[in-house]
């Protein structure tokens, strides 16, 4: 398997950046925030970036607004103000944020686009969330749009427009219907990808800024591997 390549305060792929708000491109090996495998998270790079960038003295602030899963990779907003973040955190809270996601399946979906609707039923235990097409007890409504952006030689590149934010929703949903994420071993995917990651990539955010007012939509560049470089 090859090294998962992480961002560093030297190489983040910075999107956007003002004074209130920074955008970063996530890469596979990178985690938003700690977690239990003691690995510096994103928010920490952040932080090095920005104090090394602007010579700061002391501590930087920089809010956590959202997150992605580990191996999926695209855009991260953070808040660099205490009165960006608030803000921001009402943002994605009310799905005022549009989400854009490409995904590579291997198997075709039976309909070029869809609605998928799914109850999804969470095993902390496993770190896995369970689709199912009736409510059970403690599910929650997960509802995304898909659709099949274009036919690589061996796999399809969809795009995907969130209705809701669930743990693991897109993973959780396309496996559902028999269409597991390139790499998504957790969800039912034959094979790991060799960097450890999957093809589910965070490819676009539309959203109001959250102290300017105005519109901002951000673009994510794909990952470099042969498949993503077919998509583009």
């Amino acid at each position: 398997m090859q090294k998962k390549e992480v961002s560093t305060p030297q190489n983040l792929q910075v999107l956007y950046e003002d004074n209130h708000i920074i955008v970063i491109n996530k890469r596979v090996g990178d985690i938003v925030q700690g977690d239990k495998t003691g690995d510096a998270p994103l928010s920490d790079i952040v932080k090095a970036y920005i104090k090394e960038k602007y010579n700061k003295p002391g501590n930087v602030y920089l809010g956590v607004a959202h997150r992605l899963d580990r191996p999926t990779t695209g855009i991260v907003v953070f808040a660099k103000t205490s009165k960006a973040l608030p803000r921001l955190n009402k943002l994605f809270a009310e799905k005022d944020a549009k989400k854009t996601y490409w995904a590579v399946v291997k198997q075709q979906p039976k309909k070029n686009n869809d609605t998928l609707v799914h109850y999804l039923k969470r095993n902390t235990k496993q770190n896995k969330s369970y689709a199912n097409i009736k409510e059970v007890p403690d599910s929650k409504k997960a509802i995304l749009d898909y659709t099949i952006l274009k036919k690589l030689d061996n796999y399809y590149l969809l795009e995907i427009n969130l209705q809701t934010g669930r743990h693991h929703q897109i993973r959780s949903q396309l496996s559902g219907i028999g269409c597991p994420i390139k790499g998504d071993l957790k969800y039912g995917f034959n094979r790991s990808n060799t960097d450890g990651g999957i093809h589910l990539h965070a490819r676009k955010l539309s959203f109001i800024h959250p102290v300017k007012k105005e519109p901002l939509e951000i673009t994510a560049p794909l990952p470099k591997d042969p498949i993503w470089d077919a998509c583009s």
